[in-house]
């Protein structure tokens, strides 16, 4: 039994916050608290809901400043440390131009850096020297050819690519089918493979999928958490390629 004075009087410490808008589907809550450690908080705000399929005007819509800006001022009394946009297509969708300005729309409504998901890819793939990927997405072909064009714009080029094309509950995706879809996309050309959406659950399948492929995993949610970690001054845990190249970086 535990008794009283098996409690630290101190409590948890003080916490450090980052702040997380999000699409008013977000359920993948649980999957972004996976990623962090155990100082830091997530703090989350959703935009508000419209009865939209998830396609190119959903995308759009999610991601438009007045969407985005009453959202980011929801946690503004908490005052995060820094914050992410935590939604891939809704910042690839209006190409890099678009996602720069969602981050930028973040960061001037709480005073703090701010980055969106796809702005977290390419950082990604910056970090590993990577100009060459696969992708695999749960999207409609249109959002996934979205995806395509911002890569490009970012100066990436896809080897190959495979999607579900699914617009609504991807969250209900299970592993198995994450997994032989990114096999699918995946080539000996791709030098890593990218698994677009915060909403596709990913985070057990990424260390035994870069083992079997030999090749970095990357996903939605791990570069979100790792992009805004990274503005924290603190590292991904975990095994996968992307936390210890992130711990390399910061020793």
């Amino acid at each position: 039994m535990t008794s009283a004075t098996d409690f630290d009087p101190e409590g948890p410490g003080i916490q450090r916050f980052l702040g997380v808008v999000s699409p008013y589907d977000m359920a993948l809550d649980r999957e972004l608290w996976r990623w962090m450690p155990n100082e830091v908080t997530l703090a989350f705000a959703r935009t508000p809901f419209h009865p939209l399929v998830v396609d190119a005007t959903m995308a759009a819509t999610i991601g438009d400043d007045e969407e985005i800006r009453p959202t980011a001022r929801c946690l503004k009394a908490i005052s995060p440390e820094a914050a992410v946009y935590a939604c891939t297509s809704g910042s690839f969708v209006n190409g890099v131009e678009g996602a720069a300005r969602i981050s930028r729309a973040v960061s001037e409504e709480l005073e703090a850096p701010a980055v969106s998901t796809s702005e977290a890819l390419i950082e990604a793939l910056d970090l590993f020297g990577i100009t060459r990927l696969a992708i695999a997405t749960p999207y409609v072909p249109e959002l996934t050819a979205r995806l395509e064009d911002f890569l490009a714009e970012g100066g990436r080029a896809v080897t190959g690519c495979e999607g579900l094309g699914l617009d609504k509950f991807i969250w209900h995706v299970p592993y198995r089918v994450t997994a032989d879809l990114v096999r699918q996309a995946d080539s000996p050309a791709a030098e890593a493979v990218f698994v677009a959406c915060t909403n596709l659950p990913t985070f057990d399948i990424i260390e035994p999928l870069e083992r079997e492929l030999g090749k970095p995993v990357i996903t939605a949610n791990q570069v979100t958490a790792w992009a805004g970690l990274r503005r924290l001054g603190l590292s991904l845990p975990g095994g996968a390629r992307l936390a210890e190249a992130s711990r390399s970086l910061a020793a």
